[in-house]
């Protein structure tokens, strides 16, 4: 038990996330709609805690679907997640945000060699790492819109997030 050297008992991080879950569902509201996002949108954005995207983009409950993952990458994991939103419950848009300082930036191919090492068995996923974000926001819409399982590609728009200012910047296509 997390604190038992100093015989005192301390939460967990997770004992203070239920808590705080708890704090919530007392004043929570159903908002009394499906599981379809309100402005039928997905965004697709990179997992890292800087990026509050709901208040980013001036989001509410229920406006959109959030996918998020190491780099913001379109990966077959996101491209299921976007069919679902797409297929079965209408979403038509998509955002793609990566951000300045990523972590993807700075790992390598060789993170799945140090695992292999380490638990004995190489990764089956590749690591999607790059060191050009604009060309990797470029690719993630590129496999956005040639992907024969997405219905809906032609708002397709990618943009990354400064970490510093909180702004967003457009990457057309080239």
């Amino acid at each position: 038990m997390e604190g038992a050297s100093t015989g005192t008992a301390t939460a967990s991080v997770t004992d203070r996330l239920v808590a705080a879950n708890a704090s919530y569902a007392a004043e929570f509201t159903d908002p009394g709609m499906g599981a379809a996002p309100v402005l039928r949108v997905a965004v697709v954005a990179c997992m890292d805690a800087r990026l509050d995207l709901h208040k980013a983009l001036g989001l509410q409950l229920g406006d959109c679907h959030t996918i998020r993952n190491a780099g913001g990458v379109v990966t077959d994991d996101t491209i299921r997640s976007l069919a679902i939103s797409q297929r079965a419950l209408g979403t038509r848009s998509v955002v793609l945000i990566h951000h300045t300082n990523c972590g993807m930036q700075t790992i390598t191919e060789d993170f799945r060699t140090e695992l292999e090492r380490e638990v004995g068995q190489r990764p089956t996923w590749a690591v999607e790492a790059f060191t050009d974000i604009d060309q990797d926001v470029r690719q993630s819409m590129a496999r956005v819109r040639t992907s024969p399982f997405l219905a809906h590609t032609d708002d397709v728009r990618g943009f990354v997030f400064d970490v510093h200012t909180g702004l967003l910047r457009e990457i057309t296509s080239k």
